[in-house]
């Protein structure tokens, strides 16, 4: 499982703070313990209240990448933001993220392509999150032909089919795992699978619970990636033992450890 810490973040309160005083130990500290929690990136976002978030992501780029050396996802919903993370990333990175919009997916699949990055594409558009399973693959389908159609590698290529809060879109929660499933007869070979996992339970009272079921239901349909917060170590625990039973890791006694140490 490709796992992208999702912790460093400007919305939340220590890491705007962080940013906004250009606090390197806060972000460092958060950087080492995701990575050493079992994050294989570090999703990178300076949040809606950055007043220049172009210099904001160079520091943050900069400032992480003098603690850990894993790959960066540059969160942001500016071209130019995400670009100027790029210029500076030491490791392949990933741009977070292009929706199926023209004019936005052909510009950040020619910047993933110069830039030789991983790419999460959305499925949705200008008209909204779709609300049924065939509409999410369709949209899922537009990303995947134009990243062929531009030469982009497929299986560079992370597909996310946009998870909703279950305490106001409860229906919505078996049509992404059933488009997780089918993403995969899109392309030969087939694009990987992402969630951004904590939309799952935002606003409900169960959150560790439900980001928890809902990650495993996913990773037996199919996902191979997700953005998560590590340190919640039931979570990752669950993570590890479905991968366990679905012989994607070979069983002893001290599995667990035994993953975090690979």
């Amino acid at each position: 499982m490709f796992i992208i810490g999702e912790l460093i973040n400007g919305m939340y309160k220590q890491v705007g703070k962080a940013i906004a005083e250009k606090n390197k130990k806060v972000i460092q500290d958060l950087a080492r313990k995701q990575v050493e929690a079992g994050a294989s990136a570090l999703d990178v976002n300076c949040g809606p209240l950055s007043k220049n978030p172009v210099s904001d992501m160079q520091w943050l780029v900069e400032t992480i990448q003098e603690s850990v050396d894993v790959s960066l996802s540059l969160d942001s919903t500016k071209a130019e933001v995400i670009e100027a993370g790029l210029k500076l990333a030491k490791k392949k990175a990933v741009i977070n993220s292009t929706t199926a919009d023209q004019e936005k997916l052909e510009k950040l699949i020619g910047m993933a392509k110069q830039y030789k990055t991983y790419l999460i594409g959305l499925s949705l558009d200008k008209k909204g999150v779709p609300q049924d399973k065939d509409r999410r693959i369709e949209l899922a389908a537009t990303i995947a032909a134009a990243a062929q159609d531009d030469g982009f590698p497929v299986e560079d290529l992370f597909l996310d089919p946009v998870v909703l809060p279950v305490n106001v879109a409860q229906s919505q929660g078996i049509n992404v795992i059933e488009a997780i499933r089918e993403f995969k007869l899109l392309a030969s070979p087939p694009p990987r699978a992402i969630v951004g996992l904590s939309n799952v339970s935002q606003g409900t009272c169960e959150r560790n619970l439900i980001n928890r079921i809902f990650l495993i239901m996913s990773v037996g349909a199919g996902l191979d990636a997700a953005i998560l917060d590590p340190l919640d170590k039931e979570l990752m625990n669950s993570l590890i033992t479905a991968e366990l039973i679905l012989n994607k890791q070979i069983y002893c006694d001290s599995f667990l450890n035994a993953y975090r140490k690979k």
